[in-house]
């Protein structure tokens, strides 16, 4: 029957790409696009491609064949949804790979309880982390003309317009590639980092909330398939964390655009669209939410509630509630609104605002016990818990922001602020790890810092401690919970962490819940790796500041990095020896790990399907927090419709629950494999750096590969190379990958396997 259904939809893909080809045809025809459309089309209206002679043609033809393909992209990802749904109503939920389904089911042949199942739900906390990498090539007007045309793609499969209605369905199909003709792809000019942050907000405020309750929604269904209490996941608290993160605005690592005062107007927009979205959703509960107290008394919980508030807020709250008389579940929804209002001004005064999410979770319970002491459970659950979802997930912030530079940076900033405060000029670069280890123990031992605010003490210095007073200005009004993680990219020794702490007691966060993550890049870095987290997790000044943190240690790993480094085989062996061994260190220490993994979109990029992303996990690595970034061109791939954010969310949660009891039932592993895949990961490495390493072989790369067009591309804001010197090692790995693909060469995704394979 599968079979059945996946031949169906490939069937579906090209009937509907030859229909969608039949429209295009006919526009560009209606533009007078006669030539293209021959050296575009052969008779029967089919794609095929004939290079014309003058170079106009041509220039037309590259844009027509761009929009051809895309077209493709779109009707697959129409499919992919609509292949779902026919498995999910012919085969049963749990035909889905990866879904929560599949895992419930999984759960209830190995006998795990609801008590045993809520517990591992709870343990659950993913953060998608939006990063502007430049491998988003499409403009955000092209992005924009995609989510139009996907949603009338979604149109046209009801089956019940009529003929009327269908022609005027394809009329607004042929309008949008009407405009789609008409609109230049791709940047002409290097997109600011405003540009990007205004792109990704898009995602934040449009597309994960509706994300979010439809993954609530799967998981309830699939929960009660499976058998378990429904009434158990009536309350918010029972559900999987799932927040957002972001590094635009955030990540400066080698972005010389990403300002303090960039850092600043970031936080704050996040701020603002978090109170608008939660504004928005209580506005539409209220309209929605109108009990008449004639028709059922008004629980005495609530009724109090009212009074207090109404003497809280004065004449404004008085007004509120008149507005709506008999009807006190709006009226409350009303002065909920006001507060939040106060909120989004910035009042002073804590009692007419809320200072945090928790005072408006404490309403939205008084709101919950209030609805359900009329019985009204049912309602309870489709208009409040979604909103108490969001204040869970994403509070008064929106998103968090990570804080992200490299330790050579840290470095520099360094050696100006002690030459600045008394110490030899360049001496804290020049010394050894021990003598740097032994320096930054002793002087974190006092809490007087090097600088005095306002001063000056050189570049790297000046731009360090100006985003981490940011970052103390916002926590001291605000709280934490806007912020991400301190990431110090290019980790290779416990003093690049020691450093982030001297620079956080410089402007007072010393005593907050932030995070000093390690990202561990290369493949050398990555072997010592445990060496450095136990070194880092033992330093004093570490288990002084665990006081403040939870039982987690978050550790960053770089795919990319690696993968350039010493191909895709050694790289990723070594990201799996790397999680495992880093794992064993965390259990030492009483920790569990906080996985970042650093993914992209290509294979050698770590990209590919979550749930088996999450299956390819070592046993007992998963410990049910993680964070995984999404990159350029894979934020509207994954993302761009609700649909589709809803499956990628989904196979995110579903995966992690899934390994968390691997983890706890011991699963078996053939451990006879390891030195196998060791010796390959080995002979690999050997192979590829004798390529990339050779004379030659920057010529080479240079002369096979567009890199030079990518290198003055306008697809993203941040330089291709860190310090702008011309070695691979200074190359981003972002743009050698890329450059690879575009030249179909691949290299990045399989040279050195061969070889190790055939001399195995």
């Amino acid at each position: 029957m599968k079979a059945k259904i996946e031949q169906q939809g490939l069937l579906k893909i090209k009937t509907d790409f030859q229909w969608l080809l039949g429209r295009y045809r006919q526009v560009l025809l209606a533009l007078g696009e006669d030539q293209l459309v021959q050296h575009l089309f052969n008779s029967t209206g089919g794609l095929q491609p004939r290079i014309p002679n003058d170079q106009e043609t041509i220039d037309k033809m590259t844009q027509a064949l761009s929009i051809a393909f895309q077209l493709l992209n779109l009707v697959e990802e129409n499919a992919a949804v609509q292949f779902r749904r026919k498995l999910e109503d012919q085969l049963g939920l749990y035909a889905i790979r990866g879904s929560w389904a599949e895992t419930f089911d999984f759960w209830k042949k190995a006998s795990v309880t609801e008590q045993q199942a809520i517990k591992h739900l709870k343990e659950i906390r993913i953060m998608p982390v939006l990063t502007a990498h430049p491998t988003e090539a499409k403009r955000v007007s092209i992005i924009e003309l995609h989510r139009e045309f996907y949603l009338l793609l979604v149109k046209k499969e009801n089956s019940t317009w009529s003929n009327k209605e269908k022609q005027n369905l394809f009329q607004e199909i042929d309008a949008i590639l009407d405009r789609w003709c008409r609109t230049g792809e791709i940047y002409l000019e290097k997109p600011n980092v405003q540009a990007e942050r205004d792109n990704i907000m898009y995602y934040f405020k449009e597309v994960f909330p509706r994300a979010l309750r439809e993954t609530d929604q799967n998981l309830r269904s699939a929960w009660n398939v499976a058998g378990y209490d429904p009434d158990i996941l009536e309350k918010a608290d029972h559900y999987p964390i799932v927040e957002f993160g972001s590094w635009i605005g955030g990540d400066r690592d080698g972005h010389p655009y990403v300002s303090a005062e960039v850092t600043k107007e970031t936080l704050s927009i996040h701020r603002a669209a978090a109170l608008e979205l939660l504004q928005n959703a209580l506005q539409e509960l209220g309209a929605k939410i109108s009990f008449s107290n004639l028709i059922q008394p008004t629980p005495k919980i609530l009724s109090t509630a009212i009074q207090e508030n109404i003497q809280i807020l004065g004449s404004v709250g008085q007004k509120e509630v008149e507005r709506n008389p008999n009807e006190p579940w709006r009226q409350f929804v009303n002065l909920i609104q006001i507060k939040l209002q106060h909120t989004k001004e910035g009042s002073s005064e804590a009692d007419r605002a809320y200072p945090s999410t928790n005072e408006l979770q404490a309403d939205l319970s008084i709101l919950r016990a209030s609805i359900e002491a009329v019985n009204g459970q049912q309602i309870a659950l489709n208009l409040l818990l979604p909103i108490e979802r969001m204040v869970q997930c994403f509070g008064f912030h929106l998103t968090r922001l990570d804080i992200r530079q490299n330790s050579t940076y840290h470095e520099k900033a360094m050696d100006q602020l002690l030459e600045a405060t008394g110490f030899a000029a360049n001496q804290f670069s020049n010394w050894t790890e021990a003598e740097r280890v032994a320096f930054l123990s002793n002087e974190l031992q006092h809490l007087r810092p090097f600088a005095v605010r306002g001063q000056s003490y050189g570049r790297e210095a000046d731009a360090v401690l100006a985003y981490f007073s940011v970052i103390a200005d916002h926590i001291r009004e605000y709280g934490p919970a806007g912020i991400g993680s301190f990431i110090v990219s290019m980790t290779r020794d416990v003093s690049d962490l020691l450093v982030v702490s001297v620079f956080m007691r410089e402007v007072g966060l010393t005593k907050v819940p932030l995070q000093i993550v390690p990202l561990f890049e290369t493949i050398e870095d990555l072997q010592r790796a445990p060496q450095v987290l136990d070194a880092f997790l033992k330093h004093p000044v570490s288990q002084q500041r665990r006081i403040f943190l939870p039982p987690i240690q978050e550790i960053m790993l770089g795919y990319s990095d690696s993968n350039k480094d010493g191909g895709i085989l050694s790289s990723r062996w070594s990201i799996y020896q790397a999680e495992s061994q880093l794992s064993a260190v965390a259990a030492q220490h009483g920790l569990k790990c906080d996985f970042f993994h650093g993914r992209g979109g290509t294979i050698s990029r770590g990209g590919g399907k979550y749930h088996r992303f999450w299956d390819s996990m070592p046993l007992g690595s998963v410990s049910g927090q993680t964070k995984f970034t999404v990159q350029g061109e894979t934020i509207a791939q994954q993302f761009a419709n609700p649909l589709n954010a809803a499956y990628n969310l989904e196979m995110n949660l579903a995966g992690i629950a899934r390994q968390l009891f691997l983890d706890q039932a011991a699963h078996p592993y053939p451990e006879q494999a390891k030195p196998i895949i060791a010796r390959l990961a080995e002979k690999s490495k050997i192979q590829y750096k004798q390529l990339t390493h050779h004379p030659a072989f920057i010529p080479f790369f240079r002369q096979a590969t567009p890199i030079d067009v990518l290198e003055h591309s306008k697809i993203g804001s941040r330089p291709s190379r860190r310090t702008g010197q011309n070695t691979l090692d200074d190359l981003r790995a972002i743009p050698w990958v890329f450059s690879w693909n575009q030249s179909r060469f691949h290299l990045s995704g399989w040279f050195g396997i061969g070889k190790a394979l055939s001399e195995l």
